[in-house]
């Protein structure tokens, strides 16, 4: 009797077990679909006319009659307006990969330093820290654009990247981290003579790497997609970023779809390979950054 009873309540939990499996399965689908539907959307309606757009709006009705490469043929074609964007891209290109850079590197050398050190007024100075994550940054537009209007460095790469190279939530994804790394590291490797500086370049870096590469992720596709601060501080057309000069294509005198939809599908293309090339560590790296410390 006993053993009946355990076999139906058995059942009856791999019964729970399922239905919430296709519940949660379900859910997440749903959810894919409307996160997907707008990239999807917006990739038909690349290979079609720019005034089927207007007329019709984003959907996801495949018309063959009007479908075909034109769009991305006149993009590639080295004329005016394609010129214009490939410098564009090639702008945000570069602002990226070197605020990537420097912020992984800043970020690092503060959190260790947090985290590796004990010394008067730290946790105070990580609480500040923590503190500017409150601050939307709408309200510190004003303040940034004087600042650095008055160093000078206006229409400048640098007047866009310097304000952000300190990331406070990049700074706390890198403490969270190196809380859980073996002490014992750093007392071996001063008994065996090694500097602090080859410590932390050395020793602590190399086992950073799930987290350097999630927060490159996440730093690329903040600074690739940035628009508000770059079109305070670039005044120059030939400066703008991508998301600057894409915006330009509509005004009140008409709207560039067929360049503004086929240049947005491009755009997308940076952000999707360097997910790709280290979707494994940016899991990695979020899951050790969520339960270490």
């Amino acid at each position: 009797m006993m053993k009946t009873q355990a076999v139906v309540d058995s059942k009856h939990a791999n019964t729970k077990r399922a239905i919430g499996t296709v519940l949660v399965t379900g859910f997440f689908a749903i959810l894919s679909a409307i996160i997907a539907f707008p990239l999807l959307a917006g990739l038909l309606a690349s290979f079609h006319p720019g005034r089927e757009l207007l007329q019709n709006g984003l959907s996801l009705n495949l018309n063959f009659d009007t479908m075909s490469l034109n769009n991305y043929i006149y993009l590639l074609s080295g004329n005016a307006d394609s010129q214009k964007y490939f410098m564009w891209y090639g702008n945000s290109l570069e602002l990226t990969i070197i605020t990537v850079i420097l912020t992984l590197l800043i970020c690092y050398f503060v959190a260790y330093g947090m985290t590796m050190y004990r010394f008067k007024l730290g946790k105070i100075l990580f609480f500040l820290v923590i503190a500017t994550m409150c601050v939307p940054f709408e309200i510190l537009l004003l303040p940034l654009y004087n600042e650095v209007t008055e160093l000078g460095i206006i229409n400048t790469i640098w007047g866009v990247m310097l304000p952000g190279l300190c990331s406070a939530s990049t700074i706390f994804f890198f403490r969270q981290y190196l809380i859980g790394m073996p002490k014992e590291l750093l007392e071996a490797a001063r008994i065996d003579g090694c500097t602090e500086y080859g410590i932390s370049v050395r020793i602590m870096m190399p086992l950073a790497k799930p987290a350097f590469a999630s927060m490159a992720i996440l730093c690329a596709m903040g600074s690739w997609n940035n628009m508000l601060w770059p079109m305070m501080v670039f005044r120059d057309a030939d400066k703008f970023t991508l998301q600057i000069g894409l915006n330009t294509l509509l005004t009140p005198y008409g709207n560039d779809y067929d360049v503004l939809i086929a240049g947005s599908m491009f755009g997308i293309l940076p952000i999707m390979v360097i997910f790709l090339l280290f979707q494994k560590y940016l899991i990695e790296g979020m899951t050790a950054g969520a339960v270490k410390g």
